[in-house]
């Protein structure tokens, strides 16, 4: 792409950027340009002074001043087809019934360059190696075009009103057509218009190509919806997370079982140290109230009867259950919760609050 010779818009001498982006060289310059101009003017004025330098039309001519240049920098499509006649070059109306235009409108593709205008501007769309480039001195660089965009390129720029001729002949060589013919160009980025540089939104209140601000803002659209799905994706994942962390059971009632679970804090460890003492002490007041009833109660089991009436022999004694103290005990029941894992005594915690609070 850097061995493409592509002049940026300087005043309004786009028709000289033109003809140098064709012919793939700075080959013109303003003057050389303004010089062409005036040939053609005094060309046209000895033709109109043949009818009468008095004559109304004479007259008129010359009070209009030259219709090929004016001070601003601006070429006539005269100026520009005696330029490229020079190299052997001509113009052939896009829109003509002459059979070169016939071929082209067919087949775009097996034409050479194009040159377009719309409102006092050129610019030249050309073949170099075989692909095709926009060389718009509106442009930040050349912009590559496919075969198959091409012909839909042109049918937008006449509908959008320009004015397209077709470049005949054999145009000179040029080094980016031998590079790019051995390795062809690849873009990535496409070009942006050079005002564009300054500020993006400055550009919407400036152009008038309708295209491009549709262009913007579709692009705006798809960042903002690429920003949504980057949003929803990461709260997906932050709920697969949570998900694979509590690991709550499958099920319709799962929502339900959560909800209370977020409000649930974690205690203390003086507040489970209180919780273990006060379910060992139900505990210890449940096994002693089964024990007194077990007291009080006659026993109706015939084998349990007559093991009772049968002495046992002395030294011999009956098997006592568990005869610790229910200090002992609690004792006991600790030091094997010491060796529970902290996170497990905080589930039992948590579930014996949850039975306290049903």
């Amino acid at each position: 792409m850097d061995a493409i010779f592509h002049e940026e818009q300087e005043g309004s001498l786009c028709a000289q950027h033109c003809l140098n982006a064709l012919l793939q060289g700075q080959y013109f310059s303003a003057v050389d340009l303004a010089d062409i101009a005036r040939q053609l003017d005094e060309s046209e004025r000895l033709r109109m002074a043949e009818a009468g330098t008095q004559s109304i039309e004479y007259q008129r001519f010359i009070r209009q001043g030259s219709s090929n240049f004016d001070d601003s920098g601006f070429f006539s499509i005269q100026v520009i087809d005696k330029a490229i006649q020079v190299w052997g070059l001509n113009l052939v109306q896009f829109n003509s019934q002459d059979p070169i235009a016939r071929e082209a409108r067919q087949n775009p593709v097996d034409k050479n360059a194009y040159i377009c205008n719309f409102r006092d501007h050129w610019f030249c769309i050309r073949k170099i190696g075989k692909q095709w480039f926009n060389l718009n001195s509106l442009l930040t660089g050349p912009e590559l075009i496919s075969d198959t965009y091409l012909s839909l390129f042109l049918t937008q720029l006449q509908q959008e009103g320009y004015s397209i001729f077709i470049v005949t002949g054999r145009l000179p060589e040029c080094e980016a057509d031998d590079l790019l013919n051995l390795a062809p160009a690849v873009q990535l980025i496409k070009p942006r218009l050079i005002n564009e540089n300054q500020s993006i939104s400055k550009s919407e209140a400036q152009t008038d190509d309708p295209e491009l601000q549709r262009a913007l803002m579709e692009s705006r659209c798809e960042n903002e919806k690429d920003d949504k799905m980057l949003q929803r994706a990461l709260q997906m994942s932050l709920e697969g997370y949570v998900i694979e962390d509590d690991n709550p059971p499958p099920g319709p009632s799962q929502d339900k079982v959560q909800a209370p679970s977020k409000e649930v804090k974690a205690p203390t460890q003086e507040e489970l140290r209180q919780k273990r003492l006060a379910f060992l002490q139900r505990l210890d007041q449940t096994a002693k109230g089964t024990e007194e009833e077990g007291r009080t109660t006659e026993p109706t089991d015939p084998k349990s009867t007559a093991t009772e009436g049968v002495s046992q022999p002395e030294g011999v004694s009956q098997p006592e259950e568990s005869q610790g103290s229910p200090q002992e005990e609690q004792m006991e029941k600790e030091s094997k919760e010491e060796d529970i894992p902290e996170d497990e005594m905080l589930k039992q915690a948590i579930a014996m609050s949850m039975e306290g609070q049903g």
